[in-house]
């Protein structure tokens, strides 16, 4: 399954940005090119429902969100995330296709999903957007399984550049979910070295990382950890910014290091979450590479 929204691609920040609309006419048009989308089951987000939101974020802050939606031009909440018209009801919708995405998985209609929005999610925290984001749609797809289909046990599996500070404070000590992450480090956000809770399989890497060092940890570090908490779902935070194509970040990932990562993930997902999963877009900023990865991820996902 393939959700996205149209508000997604009206969510924009200036000309200059690098978490632009293209990013998702880049997937779309890779997608297109590399004949999987004939194969995948498009479906349109549905917005969050505020009480679903509201499992992660404060009212206060998600009331504020709304105020501050500006009529025209921009709001800026830090020099590096703004609001336009259309954000607002982006973020609605980004983290409304998790939850649209779960409900499917979970009830049978799709073996797994993979949510082509934005804007992305993983550095919002419970009250205080930052890092392009708004609202943390991983967290509330996550809190949603939880909570709805009663999920005992998940997994977030987070191969974005950048550390899911947001993410990890959501689920920092909560037994029934299990984090896993690599990140470049010493890097923004520079979190998620102190000390983690014992649910956060967390691995700071060097800048200039390759593939056959992210493997290995991979390998040794977190499938151990997933195979003993025995997911009965499991979701991604898919950013795709660790390619070594972009330059966000410093580390050498390619097309073939993500596709080996979804494939671990999703064996892992077959023996304990009859296949369940669902990824969710966060970073990637180099369009062809972006569009790449995806597709490799998503080729890898639906076995074709």
């Amino acid at each position: 399954m393939y959700l996205t929204h149209p508000s997604c691609k009206l969510h924009e920040m200036g000309s200059w940005h690098p978490e632009s609309p293209q990013r998702l006419d880049a997937i779309a048009d890779q997608l297109l090119a590399s004949g999987l989308m004939p194969f995948l089951l498009e479906q349109e987000a549905p917005p969050a429902t505020r009480e679903a939101i509201l499992r992660v974020h404060t009212p206060g802050y998600l009331d504020s969100l709304r105020a501050r939606s500006p009529a025209e031009g921009y709001c800026s909440i830090d020099p590096d995330t703004m609001m336009n018209p259309h954000t607002y009801e982006a973020a609605l919708h980004a983290a409304g296709a998790g939850i649209a995405a779960v409900d499917a998985v979970m009830g049978g209609q799709a073996a797994n999903a993979f949510c082509a929005v934005r804007p992305p999610g993983h550095h919002a925290r419970r009250d205080q957007a930052m890092g392009f984001c708004f609202l943390n749609n991983v967290a509330i797809a996550a809190q949603h399984a939880l909570h709805v289909h009663g999920v005992r046990r998940l997994a977030i599996v987070d191969f974005d550049v950048h550390h899911g500070n947001g993410t990890e404070e959501a689920f920092a000590g909560d037994e029934r979910v299990l984090m896993c992450s690599f990140f470049q480090h010493p890097f923004f956000p520079n979190s998620g070295t102190g000390h983690p809770a014992a649910n956060m399989a967390n691995v700071p890497v060097p800048a200039y990382t390759d593939g056959a060092a992210v493997r290995d940890v991979v390998r040794d570090v977190w499938l151990p950890r997933l195979q003993a908490h025995a997911p009965e779902l499991i979701l991604f935070s898919a950013g795709f910014d660790a390619h070594r194509e972009d330059d966000m970040g410093q580390m050498g990932l390619v097309e073939a290091d993500y596709a080996w990562i979804t494939d671990c993930v999703a064996e892992v997902a077959d023996r304990h979450a009859q296949g369940r999963i669902v990824s969710l877009l966060e970073g990637g900023y180099n369009l062809s590479a972006l569009g790449r990865s995806v597709v490799a991820h998503i080729r890898t996902l639906a076995k074709l």
